[in-house]
């Protein structure tokens, strides 16, 4: 094929047809034949105007698919894979630090302009060209194309998350906010070896996915405390402050759902001090995360549950559609197979 086929973002909720003249390839580079992509809320916010978004652009950033052409060591044609959200340069004082994520020179995935010199860089395409500055792990055969996408953002996120929160053995661990990134949570601190997990959401439904998997699935309100280790993934700030409002003496609060503006929260420095208190936040991850996100997957991803995780199935050329309706599910599903 000369030609990828893709969707290309125009603002708002306008989406046009695009053929893309499949490039050569640089040192370092793969051209990724992808097979499936998911639909990730913050693909939302910025197709509602949520979140600032440059366009035209080709969005989406959880995807995977088969290495076509590499020019990379190691990564071979027929690889099936997964990518990291950024691509950095390894070489800045933060990328030094091991925090590429903050690259002084990153770009994303799926948040690129067009014409911006990376034209096949979302995945609400036939094809993605992978850069030299990004992580890609490869598949297990028996993890599905639509689950193996969400480790290049949700479940990678996820893997960040419960390394800032340290050792989880025997501790009490309480979850904040159960979208996908909460549900895989719940499920990675039991593996982790948490001793009691608390799920807390305010939708029945968003309960109903940790049902059995949570030792406690609780509304705001009626969470237990104090707790060792408190995730929020919800980004409201009444979740932030009663995921701060829950930590024990020595607890550690990590923050990864507060990515759009909201209203700050009060944190009293006495409070922190005198309880030994720690509070982190965590934005996208390192490579090893991305690896560590497949692994589970690989391991322990039959313990979500899709069939409620994994909304409808829609063909490329029916992603406007897709933005448009109501989620299905917490990831809609864009299958290129259906084109």
């Amino acid at each position: 094929m000369a030609h990828a086929s893709a969707q290309l973002w125009l603002g708002g909720d306008r989406f046009r047809s695009e053929q893309v003249p499949l490039p050569e390839l640089n040192d370092g580079e793969l051209l990724v034949e992808i097979t499936a992509a998911t639909i990730c809320g913050s693909d939302r916010h910025t197709v509602s105007g949520r979140r600032p978004g440059p366009h035209p652009s080709i969005l989406g950033h959880e995807g995977t698919g088969q290495v076509s052409a590499s020019r990379r060591a190691g990564v071979r044609v027929g690889d099936r894979v997964v990518f990291s959200v950024t691509d950095t340069c390894g070489e800045c004082a933060r990328c030094r630090a091991g925090l590429s994520a903050k690259c002084l020179d990153v770009r994303k995935i799926g948040h690129e302009l067009f014409d911006g010199g990376w034209r096949l860089n979302g995945t609400y395409a036939t094809h993605l060209v992978v850069r030299p500055g990004q992580a890609v792990a490869t598949v297990p055969e028996h993890v599905g194309d639509a689950v193996a996408a969400t480790a290049g953002c949700a479940v990678a996120t996820v893997m960040a998350c419960l390394e800032a929160a340290g050792p989880l053995t025997g501790r009490t661990v309480l979850v904040n906010g159960l979208g996908m990134l909460g549900v895989t949570a719940v499920a990675a601190a039991k593996v982790g070896g948490a001793g009691h997990v608390i799920a807390v959401d305010p939708n029945e439904r968003s309960r109903l996915l940790v049902d059995g998997l949570a030792d406690d699935v609780l509304a705001p309100g009626q969470a237990r405390g104090p707790v060792d280790v408190a995730i929020e993934l919800s980004g409201a700030r009444p979740g932030v402050e009663a995921t701060l409002g829950s930590l024990d003496i020595g607890g550690t609060a990590v923050l990864a759902g507060s990515v759009a503006p909201t209203e700050p929260v009060d944190l009293d420095p006495e409070w922190l001090v005198r309880g030994w208190r720690t509070v982190t936040g965590v934005h996208n991850y390192e490579p090893r995360h991305l690896s560590g996100a497949v692994r589970f997957l690989g391991e322990h991803g039959s313990l979500l549950p899709w069939e409620e995780i994994l909304g409808r199935r829609y063909p490329l050329e029916k992603l406007a559609e897709a933005f448009r309706a109501a989620p299905d599910g917490l990831r809609e599903v864009v299958d290129i197979r259906l084109g």
